[in-house]
């Protein structure tokens, strides 16, 4: 009975394996150097409408030095979702995408007056969970008394919701862009018609009108 349970069992554990390497997340560490007017360094998600955005980021010590965080899209407009100044430690920031657009997580990293240390940097550890990855399973799981089981369904029904309105998201997509092509086709085939058309109407003028011409020279009866 025992082995039989475990076979019924894989087919489901491999599931949860499939849709857990399937999961948006993002970990990064990297150092980033200070000056008087430094550049912004950006860090790409891509996450859909809706979908929950957790972002921490664990700052390292950097002695007269100012680090500012901004999050914003890949937007025509650069929608900022959250702008802080001056962090330091971990700081754990969630926000909720509003557009089929890239998150940036962007960096300033300012040195102050009166520091003259031109290598002056500071490391941040930077974790970006997105959609299902993002929801606190943990404090579901303490709130309704879940068992460890319980919490691994809960997570895996989440993951399983965020790959089908992936799909949906997909395939409403791919009809946009078949009405496009459908849109296209029939403008530049009515193009081709009215070109044809054109064409035809100048060959006639041009006949009668050489006609008269050669007729007015007496060249033709």
């Amino acid at each position: 009975m025992a082995h039989r349970a475990g076979l019924r069992a894989l087919p489901l554990l491999l599931a949860a394996l499939l849709v857990c390497l399937s999961q948006s997340v993002s970990a990064i560490k990297f150092a980033i150097p200070a000056s008087r007017y430094p550049p912004a360094k950006c860090i790409w998600n891509a996450a859909h409408p809706g979908a929950l955005v957790i972002i921490t980021a664990n700052v390292g010590p950097g002695e007269g030095q100012r680090l500012d965080i901004e999050v914003i899209d890949s937007s025509e407009h650069k929608n900022i979702y959250l702008s802080k100044k001056n962090i330091s430690g971990e700081k754990r920031f969630a926000i909720t995408a509003h557009a089929e657009e890239d998150i940036g997580v962007c960096f300033r990293n300012y040195l102050e007056a009166g520091t003259n240390d031109k290598k002056a940097s500071r490391v941040i550890d930077l974790d970006v969970d997105i959609g299902a990855d993002a929801v606190d399973y943990n404090a579901i799981a303490n709130q309704e008394s879940l068992s460890g089981l319980e919490t691994e369904m809960r997570k895996l029904e989440g993951v399983v919701k965020e790959i089908v309105d992936e799909m949906e998201y997909l395939k409403t997509r791919e009809e946009r862009f078949q009405s496009t092509n459908m849109s296209t086709q029939s403008r530049v085939q009515n193009f081709a018609w009215f070109m044809i058309a054109s064409l035809i109407t100048l060959g006639v003028w041009q006949i009668f009108h050489l006609r008269a011409f050669f007729k007015r020279k007496y060249l033709i009866d």
